[in-house]
């Protein structure tokens, strides 16, 4: 796999020195610019994952050449460098698809944490292609499946509607996906889709990040900067595991849902925003609102148009098509000649009963890729785990459905946890879930590993 290649874009010269030297020695490929038409020249050129630029630059500014990178490869992060007189220019930029900004004077912990930060986000590198290209949108929403055809008609319904809209669907089954279909055929489809995982981010540092804050509203804020809600000003915002969040920040979010209004923390003025909210979870609301843990009054006003995504395991007339578009989108990212999976293959996937949904499928299909060096991926070329059919993986007829779903994903686990030597990083990213996710799992199965 090549490194991560950053562009580094600022004329002053010895700025890009800097940056260049210090990139360099954690792995980066790094190139540098003094110019945005210059910049735009080495984007051209080479394959570049990550720029960091200047705003105030002669010639094209920062902001310019962010805008034409979006045209020219959209999958390229960008990074803003201001100076505190253009904080209202980077909130700008930021709602122009800028990742980040960084405040002059930098310093070099500051830099390299917001670019690793891009760097090591591979969610957020998926969702982002997804984003931006309509057809890989299209084709993955494509079904055969009525369970999934239902759901594809609700999304084409509500998509240009102001209604919010709550999804439910279990891990990997495409929520994010369809979060981002509602956004892209609506009338906001070429304002900001901004995304947030309640669940990835902690308790005491969403409420931050959703609204926002000043300068000194707290130890480390430094700066004023926007929250998420701030800068979807005009488009969508996407609570992904909404059901994670503390009692606490529900009271907030309400507010924002009533009033359409937010205040920064330390704040005293209040925000006016236009943002369609679009929640996901993939627990059972109604049973945390019948135990307390999650507010009625939220609840309904977030389950305005429901939609419901069925597991894989309910669809499987789909993992064909679903198969053969990942073979094609993995042989393109990694370089590799198109290659083609045996019939025998696809029957073994078609048993399987994928407790990790879509991306358990989309993550086996990019393994065998990198992996298998014929043309055709073959049964054998399959994790041992996927070749046990769900025939056989259901041994007692007596049991309940989350009986054999809960030893089925068990038992996948164990054998991905024992195919990696126990890391659980790279079972997760196997499986499709988060490294928390992976744990909370292994907790409740009570895998000794």
């Amino acid at each position: 796999m090549r490194n991560k290649s950053i562009l580094i874009v600022d004329d002053e010269q010895n700025v890009c020195n800097l940056l260049n030297k210090i990139f360099v020695k954690e792995g980066y490929t790094a190139y540098t610019a003094y110019n945005g038409e210059e910049a735009l020249k080495i984007i051209d050129s080479n394959e570049i994952d990550i720029v960091i630029t200047d705003i105030k630059m002669p010639g094209m500014t920062g902001v310019e050449l962010l805008k034409n990178i979006n045209r020219i490869d959209p999958s390229i992060k960008v990074i803003l460098i201001t100076a505190f007189a253009t904080l209202d220019t980077a909130l700008e930029a930021l709602r122009s698809g800028a990742k980040d900004y960084i405040i002059k004077p930098f310093n070099i912990e500051d830099v390299l944490m917001a670019v690793n930060k891009i760097a090591n986000d591979k969610n957020d590198e998926t969702s982002e292609d997804i984003k931006k290209d309509y057809n890989t949108i299209k084709n993955q929403l494509e079904s055969k499946s009525p369970a999934m055809l239902k759901t594809i008609d609700m999304i084409e319904q509500v998509a240009d509607t102001k209604a919010t809209v709550m999804i439910y669907g279990e891990t990997g089954t495409g929520k994010e996906l369809a979060a981002q279909a509602l956004h892209n055929f609506s009338s906001r489809g070429d304002k900001p889709f901004i995304k947030v995982n309640c669940a990835a981010i902690p308790d005491a540092l969403l409420e931050s990040e959703l609204f926002g804050y000043e300068k000194g509203a707290f130890t480390g804020a430094i700066i004023k900067k926007p929250g998420k809600f701030e800068l979807a000003d005009g488009g969508t915002i996407f609570l992904d595991e909404i059901g994670d969040i503390s009692q606490a920040l529900q009271v907030k979010l309400l507010r924002v849902l009533q009033e359409r209004e937010i205040e920064h923390l330390g704040g005293v003025k209040t925000i006016k925003i236009d943002v369609r909210i679009i929640a996901a979870t993939n627990k059972n609301l109604e049973e945390l609102v019948k135990k307390g843990d999650f507010r009625e009054d939220l609840y309904y006003r977030l389950n305005v148009v429901p939609i419901m995504l069925p597991p894989l395991r309910e669809r499987r007339e789909d993992i064909k098509s679903l198969a053969e578009g990942f073979l094609k989108k993995s042989s393109f990212i990694s370089g590799k000649h198109q290659k083609v999976i045996s019939d025998g293959a696809i029957q073994r996937l078609m048993s399987y009963n994928w407790p990790g949904n879509i991306r358990e499928l989309e993550n086996i299909i990019e393994r065998c890729v990198v992996i298998t060096s014929k043309d055709v991926i073959g049964e054998e070329d399959l994790p041992a785990y996927v070749k046990v059919s769900s025939e056989e993986q259901i041994s007692e007829e007596e049991a309940t459905l989350d009986e054999v779903l809960d030893c089925t994903e068990k038992d996948v686990i164990i054998k991905t946890l024992k195919e990696w030597d126990g890391n659980r990083t790279k079972a997760a990213e196997a499986l499709g879930i988060s490294r928390r996710s992976l744990h909370r799992k292994i907790v409740k199965y009570n895998i000794e590993e």
